[in-house]
């Protein structure tokens, strides 16, 4: 007896689907970058994927401090460090504080396809695109001011080499009072929106010192410098804590070494004569009784 056949087709034509996305592909052969779904996909805030496919598609070198990622989303400050907080937490990101041969301390960020991950020692290097010019070529027919005494300048290189232009976020090594950056740090307890980096709290601390100096504890200038805060920042807010720092409190009056002289007490005595007490230097009599005496002798 024969197989059964049947002529129906193994696998009917689902043909597209009923619901859900429908994706309409196109072969990008530029101007494209490639993430993993793991990030792409990752649950959570969506914030998050969107600085980190951003970031993702950034050459070497782009600022990616807060204040860059700021002037590109319309997210504020306070998503955006949410956001990078998570993808460091997640292994996506790292920042390094690494010092420069000058002696100069700044911070590398640094971004994997995946956490942890190494470089692709196949992947080709990537092409240098053309850099936009700096504020300091133009500025450069101007001569440059003196350098403030605190300010080290940099040794000078070899013949031909090209010296390093300053980086925004680059902290000089000058000596800064603790306790003024620990009042600066903790501002964002009382208002979050009051988060400062710390080349910008290098700038303030010599401010926050004169405050100390002058005799205010650090509860009364954060309270100086976070009453009535704008609904809306304008600028940095370290622009608006330095406008708030311009002034310099008076200081306390100081006591003097040597204590008040106080009159001295006259001692008391007993009158000669009725035998009352009343304050003279001498023993003697009284005035009541001086007077009888000077009434007897007249009459």
């Amino acid at each position: 007896m024969a197989d059964p056949q049947s002529n129906a087709p193994l696998r009917a034509d689902a043909g597209a689907p009923t619901s859900g996305v429908i994706h309409v592909r196109t072969r990008l052969t530029a101007d494209f970058t490639v993430i993993s779904n793991a990030l792409a996909q990752r649950r959570g805030s969506a914030v998050t994927v969107g600085v980190a496919a951003y970031i993702s598609s950034l050459p070497d070198g782009s600022p990616v401090s807060i204040a860059a990622l700021c002037e590109h989303f319309s997210e504020g400050e306070i998503l955006i460090s949410r956001a990078l907080r998570e993808l460091e937490t997640a292994g996506y990101l790292e920042r390094r504080r690494e010092r420069t041969p000058t002696g100069q301390v700044r911070t590398r960020t640094y971004f994997y396809d995946v956490p942890g991950g190494a470089p692709d020692p196949d992947a080709p290097p990537e092409p240098p695109r053309p850099r936009r010019p700096r504020r300091h070529a133009v500025a450069a027919a101007v001569p440059p001011a003196p350098a403030p005494a605190e300010e080290k300048a940099p040794a000078p290189g070899p013949a031909g080499a090209r010296t390093p232009l300053p980086l925004a976020d680059t902290v000089a090594d000058v000596d800064v009072d603790p306790r003024a950056i620990a009042v600066l740090a903790a501002l964002r307890r009382t208002d979050p929106r009051l988060i400062v980096s710390a080349p910008e709290a290098a700038r303030l601390a010599p401010a926050v010192t004169r405050w100390l100096a002058a005799g205010l504890l650090p509860t009364q200038i954060t309270d100086h410098l976070t009453a009535r805060l704008p609904d809306r920042f304008l600028s940095r807010p370290a622009g608006l804590l330095a406008y708030r720092l311009q002034e310099t409190p008076l200081p306390l009056p100081t006591r003097s070494a040597e204590p008040p002289v106080r009159p001295a007490v006259v001692p008391m005595q007993n009158c000669d004569g009725c035998d009352r007490a009343f304050r003279t230097a001498e023993p003697g009599r009284c005035r009541d009784c001086r007077t009888r005496d000077q009434l007897r002798a007249t009459g």
